[in-house]
């Protein structure tokens, strides 16, 4: 499963595009959005996200 972000929590701050490995999360409308084809469950998102937004499932 890819990870998840909740874009009512995400505040737009782009942590997690830079330290994505594979670059499976993007920005829409300063709300990031992954790539669930590209996402490999590594959790490097997960450990950086100042806001606690993303989760993996």
């Amino acid at each position: 499963m890819a990870a998840k972000i909740d874009k009512d929590t995400c505040t737009g701050c782009e942590t997690c595009v830079g330290v994505c490995p594979t670059e499976a999360i993007a920005m829409d409308n300063g709300v990031a959005v992954v790539s669930e084809g590209d996402c490999v469950d590594c959790g490097a998102c997960v450990g950086e996200c100042p806001c606690d937004a993303i989760t993996l499932s």
